[in-house]
């Protein structure tokens, strides 16, 4: 009986969670938050990118800190992909496909992920877009382009977001059919201010040899990201979710940030000594 009880009382919190994620005053006061961003664009009064964060579907507080972004540079783009989604609805394109009309592509390797993602984007449908596309396939440097042009996307788009644990790093590096404005990508906050980035490896399932093995140091992700035109402007408060914009959109507005400034939570700081087990391992350095 008292199973049977958390059981329902766990559900009914679900359930409830869930609802107020669609209550239309959620719209309706972010649709408000984007109209204030653009006034305040226009009279030079933007606030800055680390204080707009907050959390409707995403994990931590990607959701505030992208319509903060989008609010300046502007959606005339609403195309979204996500590689390593999870089902797709805690993730970092759920609100601007349920709140701004935005369309897309989540790729994830777990199978059951992709039918419970399937199932809750078909049970709380867009009321007016295509429903999101869904892919279930391990995403790797040798396949990511044909995986998303094979699903029916390429060129300019507006949302690329990584997190897949492990091979974020030279996944990024390997994609060339889209070219996204803004790049959301996991770094690995455990390195430090090292720049160095674990080899690839197309076998590598999380965790690995060790957990804390994989993946490339935010110096490293940042050095990536200048290569290919873009620059650092944010991050989550635990200083993991890096956010890059290309040059050219609305640099004045959104500056560049350092690395180091956005690795200042406690939980950061207390990440780089995990690094001690494994500093004398096998990584690339300077690329």
């Amino acid at each position: 009986m008292k199973k049977a009880i958390k059981n329902f009382l766990k559900d009914k919190f679900l359930i409830t969670k869930i609802r107020s994620r669609f209550n239309p005053s959620v719209q309706i006061g972010q649709r408000c938050l984007f109209l204030q961003y653009q006034k305040d664009l226009k009279n030079n009064e933007l606030p800055a990118i680390k204080d707009t964060g907050f959390s409707v579907f995403s994990q931590f507080e990607e959701d505030g800190l992208l319509l903060f972004i989008f609010s300046v540079i502007g959606m005339d783009n609403k195309i979204f992909i996500e590689i390593g989604s999870d089902d797709g609805v805690n993730s970092n394109a759920a609100n601007l496909f349920f709140n701004f009309d935005w369309y897309g592509l989540f790729i994830d390797g777990n199978l059951k992920s992709i039918k419970r993602g399937k199932k809750f984007f078909s049970k709380y449908p867009h009321p007016w877009f295509y429903s999101p596309k869904f892919l279930c396939s391990k995403v790797l440097k040798e396949n990511v382009n044909d995986l998303i042009k094979n699903a029916g996307f390429q060129g300019e788009i507006g949302l690329l977001s990584i997190d897949i644990d492990g091979n974020d790093y030279w996944v990024w590096n390997a994609l060339e059919i889209v070219q996204p404005k803004v790049v959301i990508i996991e770094t690995h906050n455990e390195f430090g201010l090292e720049d160095i980035v674990v080899p690839y490896d197309k076998d590598y399932f999380y965790p690995g040899k060790h957990p804390d093995y994989h993946g490339a140091s935010p110096i490293a992700m940042t050095n990536l990201a200048k290569k290919k035109g873009y620059r650092l402007v944010g991050a989550n408060a635990l200083g993991f979710n890096f956010i890059f914009i290309k040059n050219g959109l609305a640099e004045t507005e959104i500056p560049e940030v350092s690395v180091a400034s956005l690795l200042q939570h406690p939980s950061a700081k207390n990440a780089f000594k995990k690094f001690d087990a494994i500093k004398d391992w096998k990584y690339l350095r300077g690329l």
